[in-house]
This record gives structure tokens, sequence and C-alpha cells, in this order.
């Protein structure tokens, strides 16, 4: 991995925490080697419509179905799989999947999980979701617009869709629509550390740092703030020159091999004047 993306591992996944389901993965040091890739789970193909699970098949319990949200993300998509072999109809099975392999870094399964469970259910909010979720995750989030916009309309006043669509635009270098879909998630969700956050980002990709600063700040001060927001904000920390404060943060969630990488990225970067943006280190440069 690049000593650029051992920084922005964390950063550059979270707009797509939202609802419980974050993409976020472990950062690896500079020069470390990558984690094993977790084995493969192969999506069950969608069996025709009116096709009646076997007699002997059961699916699983409502309660069982709760418990299997708590499980890790390859166990997770290991039940569903099971649940879809048994009724390929079943919505709910179809986007646990589609969570569960987005969560994993299959991007395009997710894709295709949820976009298996809009045959059957063109209204559903949630596989509408999970669609503009997988297309922004694959970085492609012109392609997440559309669905997005269905969920919107069939939930206009749900805080996800509209901070999907900003997500979304920003990758489809719209920055007017990203901006003002940002605001409509804050008009929706006020202090939502999500909406928040996605919206730091935005501003911080367009050299507003303070602001960005000020929005993080918030948010990692609101209930139900995560790890990633606060390495965001260590990141834009970072960025400021606030290494300090940066090192205090990012020690509260990160081994202490991954934050002596990323600090030492930072400090060496600062002294050669090498950090000059957010958009910088988003971009690679």
């Amino acid at each position: 991995m690049c000593r650029m993306s051992t920084i922005t591992a964390t950063a550059l996944s979270l707009s797509l925490a939202i609802a419980g389901t974050a993409l976020a993965k472990p950062a690896t040091p500079t020069g470390g080697t990558t984690a094993a890739k977790p084995d493969v789970i192969v999506v069950p193909k969608m069996k025709p419509a009116g096709t009646l699970p076997p007699e002997t098949a059961q699916k699983a319990s409502a309660q069982d179905r709760e418990m299997a949200q708590r499980l890790d993300p390859l166990a997770r998509a290991a039940f569903w799989a099971k649940e879809i072999q048994i009724d390929g109809r079943d919505a709910q099975a179809g986007i646990g999947m589609s969570q569960a392999l987005r969560t994993l870094g299959n991007y395009d399964d997710a894709l295709e999980a949820a976009q298996r469970v809009l045959v059957v259910d063109p209204g559903n909010v949630e596989a509408l979701l999970e669609v503009a979720r997988a297309q922004i995750s694959r970085g492609q989030g012109f392609y997440g617009i559309e669905a997005a916009r269905q969920a919107q309309a069939l939930a206009p006043r749900d805080w996800r869709p509209a901070t999907l669509l900003g997500v979304a635009y920003e990758q489809a270098s719209r920055a007017e629509e990203a901006e003002a879909a940002h605001k409509l998630a804050i008009t929706l969700a006020p202090g939502n550390p999500v909406v928040l956050t996605n919206y730091a980002l935005f501003l911080a990709g367009h050299g507003k740092l303070d602001r960005a600063e000020a929005l993080l700040r918030e948010a990692v001060s609101k209930p139900g703030a995560d790890t990633i927001v606060r390495q965001n904000l260590a990141l834009i920390l970072g960025l400021g020159g606030r290494l300090d404060e940066a090192e205090r943060i990012a020690r509260q969630d990160l081994p202490p091999e991954i934050v002596e990488s990323n600090m030492a990225y930072l400090r060496n970067a600062s002294a050669s004047g090498d950090v000059r943006s957010w958009d910088s280190v988003r971009q690679g440069q």
C-alpha cells in the first residue's frame, strides 16, 4: 500500500457509513503487507418469480435475522446467502447480502445483490440506497445518482438519500449539486454525525479546512460518532499542522504502528511543504 493510501484509508470511506453499515477498513502500515483477502462469497442466483422454497427449507426467524446483523461481515454474507438460496425473492436477505458484501469490499457483487432485489421490488428504498452506496464505493458515483434520487422521491424526509446524493454528485464533479444535497441532509437530520462528516469532507475537498474542522468537531461531540468520524478529524488537524492533537486523537482508535506510519508521513510532508490541502491528499498527489 502506498504511503498516501495509509493515511486516507479511513477518511475516504466515511461517506458510506450510513445506517450502521460503514466501509472503513484497517489501514496498512507503510511498507507492510495487506491483510489476506476474505473468502469469496458467491452470490446465489435469483430464482425465477413464483419459485417456492423447498418444503424442507425453513427461513430464519426474525430473531435469528436480528442476531445475524451483529455477526462479522463474512458470517453475515454466508447467513444471507443461505436465506437467498431458500427464497430468491427475499428482499431483506438480498439487502443484507449487499451490505455484507460491500463491507467486505466486494462492491460489484454488492451492487448485483441490491439490483436483484429491485427486479422483484422496484420501489424498495433500502435496495435503492444499497445500489447508490455500491456505486459510490466503486468510485462510480455518477451511476448511483439515479438510484439515490428514486430513494429520495420515495422517502423525502429520509436524510440518507440526500447525503448519498451529496457524495455521488461530488464524484461526478457536480459541486453545486453536491453542496445543495449535503445542506438538505443537514436540514433533515441536524446534528447527525454522519451527515456533518460527509459535508465536512466535501468542504475539505474544496479547500475549506477551517469549516471542515468545525463540522468534524461538532460531529465528534454527537452521540453515535464512531471511529471513522474521529479519524477524519485527526487527518484534517494533521493537514492544518496541528500534529500533536491529531496524534492524540488517532491513538484513541488505531494501533500504534498505524499511527506511527500516518504521523511520520504527515510530519515529513509538513516539513517539506508537501501538505497543501485535503484535495492533494484525497487525490494521492
